[in-house]
């Protein structure tokens, strides 16, 4: 908890105007943040950046990111964007392209149109991934909303102060995990998302569930290339503990039976005395 509360505190105080103010408190947007998690989200009806009306229902069935923004952000908001966008590619490498979906949320509801959505997307290049929406709503909604998601802000100076908070929900829409920080260590990421995807528990049988759960044993992280592949570890492991188990069988079998050769071969009263 003190690590993730450092790294809170570093998002906060990554502006010097942030750090003279003191009505955005670290503690308490951090208790905000954690309290959220296990919390239902609602269906929220949504606008987004063409227009058109998203609802969050629509997105439910796949985890889901939430990465909020606002679109006049010049600095932390555009690199958090950016930074996402490349662990969306290395996780979705690792766990499937359809694996999850990506939801950026405008919270400023007089600011965050669809117009400035629209350009906000088209300079991280948003739009080209699938599954990636960009919405933003109404007063009212994004108030409920980013409760829901124990995100903390102020207005100051026309801007936001805010804590960088991508939140990971489950495919049910339930908070699951919160991630601080416009850059994170992949893992912090990856890893909740690879245990939604692909960490089910189930008892089933059924080909697609047995391939789900040797995929989330195989799949690991390098830190020396930075990105999750597939390790064929355990099949090497499985493959080799195998051979010995069947080696071994096969020289106690041998020992056995030449055993009973060599007693056989032993006069009836010299047997019966082994």
């Amino acid at each position: 908890m003190g690590t993730l509360k450092s790294a809170l505190l570093a998002c906060l105080l990554a502006f010097p105007a942030w750090a003279e103010t003191a009505d955005l408190d670290v503690e308490t947007a951090y208790e905000a943040s954690q309290a959220a998690i296990g919390r239902q989200t609602s269906d929220h009806g949504l606008v987004d950046h063409t227009g058109q009306p998203l609802e969050l229902a629509q997105l439910r069935g796949k985890p889901l990111l939430v990465s909020l923004v606002f679109t006049s952000c010049s600095t932390v908001c555009p690199l958090t964007t950016s930074y996402l966008r490349d662990q969306v590619e290395k996780a979705r490498n690792a766990l499937g392209e359809d694996s999850f979906n990506i939801l950026t949320f405008g919270f400023d509801a007089s600011g965050d149109r669809p117009a400035q959505l629209a350009a906000f997307a088209g300079t991280h290049n948003l739009t080209d991934i699938d599954g990636w929406h960009i919405a933003s709503a109404d007063a009212e909604t994004t108030a409920a909303f980013i409760e829901e998601l124990g995100f903390s802000y102020r207005a100051v100076a026309g801007s936001f102060d805010h804590v960088t908070q991508t939140t990971i929900l489950d495919a049910g829409g339930v908070v699951y995990r919160q991630v601080y920080g416009e850059a994170f260590p992949p893992q912090v990421l990856i890893e909740p998302l690879k245990d939604l995807v692909l960490g089910r528990q189930t008892r089933s049988v059924a080909p697609q569930d047995l391939w789900n759960r040797i995929n989330f044993l195989c799949t690991v992280y390098n830190p020396l290339t930075g990105a999750y592949r597939f390790d064929y570890g355990i099949f090497f492991g499985i493959f080799f503990g195998g051979v010995s188990l069947i080696l071994t069988g096969i020289v106690v079998l041998r020992l056995w039976l030449e055993r009973r050769r060599a007693l056989r071969a032993l006069p009836r009263r010299d047997r019966a005395a082994s």
